[in-house]
């Protein structure tokens, strides 16, 4: 299928959505009943998804939701978030846009606050709003290839000045079974998009439908199989390397269905929801630190070819050190600091293609004679093993 049929017949099928309830196109999912009491029920009748990303945000964060749908995600989002948050969604479909924001007003007054905003936009486009380009349409419609060439170059205009997404603008992107509808060949750039508009430190945490086996080409052309979730599906350990080619680090599986959503021609289509973190880019500069890996596991291997055994002080840079001091890593290192700080403007560069052992006199300094009286207390309250 082509990119043009694969984006009418998801919007075909998400258009009837909108307006009734479709069964098939939703993966059943428990969310928090706390937060679906702010939320109209024309939005829970009309909730398709397979997945709560929303249970992984946290205060304050700025998130955008790809394929917001009727908003569900969204406004329990808002919740979590709070007031000193905001939540951006993201659909292509006017009927979905409309529910959500006909609810939107509904779901601020019953908070006490309005954090929530609705963007019509391709999620592998981010960059194309396209509620403005239909008002570059509608004032003046295409009827010949003069005007098709014009409106082309008006929409490249439109990304470069008036962004749907500013890169580096969210915390965190969520989705919830969305990504699977985008035309394969678009798949990397959805995730490049994702990557892009990702503050630095940020994370994307997404749900969706990952198969056990690659999709057969008969099974890509049925429209049914793909406005239903299944003949877009990665492979799981397609959609694990899709966020590694885009740049992510510290990529996770948090939840992984156990039983299959279904099962089509032997092959079984289940939910996942995967994390992963924007900024391991940088220069690896020199500081004397070191970093223990704690097991279980004999060795490790992270997402820069850095290799570790259990239990030895290996050398890394500054940049690597800090990577390990926050969420994934944090609680399977123990961090060594240099007696002596190198200040990072007089740092030199680190080669960061190996993974050398730290010498203990590296950090502490080669001079270090230091002799001390015991501590007081080495293993807890109640003194020494």
């Amino acid at each position: 299928m082509t990119t043009a049929n694969v984006e009418k017949v998801v919007k075909d099928r998400y258009s009837l959505g909108a307006e009734r309830r479709v069964a098939e196109l939703c993966c059943p999912t428990d969310y928090d009943p706390r937060y679906l009491e702010a939320i109209p029920e024309e939005v829970l009748e009309r909730d398709y998804g397979c997945g709560d990303p929303s249970r992984y945000l946290k205060e304050g964060e700025t998130v955008l939701d790809l394929g917001s749908g009727t908003g569900k995600i969204c406004f329990i989002a808002a919740q979590v978030v709070g007031q000193t948050g905001r939540v951006i969604g993201v659909d292509m479909t006017p009927e979905m846009l409309a529910v959500a924001r006909r609810a939107a007003p509904a779901v601020a007054s019953r908070l006490g606050f309005a954090n929530v905003e609705f963007r019509r936009g391709r999620i592998q486009d981010l960059k194309l709003d396209l509620d403005l380009l239909e008002e570059e349409l509608v004032a003046k419609p295409v009827g010949d290839v003069e005007s098709l060439l014009e409106i082309q170059g008006r929409s490249d205009e439109l990304r470069h000045d008036q962004p749907l997404v500013d890169d580096d603008s969210v915390d965190v992107v969520v989705s919830n079974c969305v990504l699977n509808l985008v035309e394969n060949r678009q798949k990397e750039e959805l995730f490049r998009e994702i990557y892009r508009v990702l503050n630095r430190g940020g994370r994307a945490v997404i749900s969706d439908i990952v198969s056990d086996e690659p999709i057969p080409e008969e099974m890509q052309r049925d429209p049914e199989l793909w406005s239903g979730c299944i003949s877009g599906a990665l492979t799981e350990e397609g959609f694990l390397a899709a966020f590694e080619e885009a740049g992510f680090h510290g990529i996770r599986i948090l939840v992984r269905q156990a039983e299959p959503w279904q099962t089509v021609g032997g092959i079984e289509f289940r939910s996942v929801t995967v994390e992963a973190f924007k900024g391991k880019e940088g220069p690896c500069l020199e500081r004397n630190q070191a970093v223990i890996y704690k097991g279980p596991f004999k060795e490790v291997l992270d997402d820069d070819d850095h290799r570790m055994e259990r239990g030895l002080r290996y050398a890394v840079c500054d940049k690597t050190y800090n990577l390990y001091r926050q969420e994934p890593y944090c609680d399977s290192f123990d961090f060594l600091e240099p007696l002596e700080a190198i200040p990072l403007e007089a740092a030199e560069p680190f080669d960061c293609s190996r993974t050398p052992i730290r010498e203990p006199r590296e950090t502490k300094g080669r001079d270090y004679d230091l002799t001390s009286e015991a501590a007081e207390s080495c293993c807890g309250p109640e003194g020494c093993c």
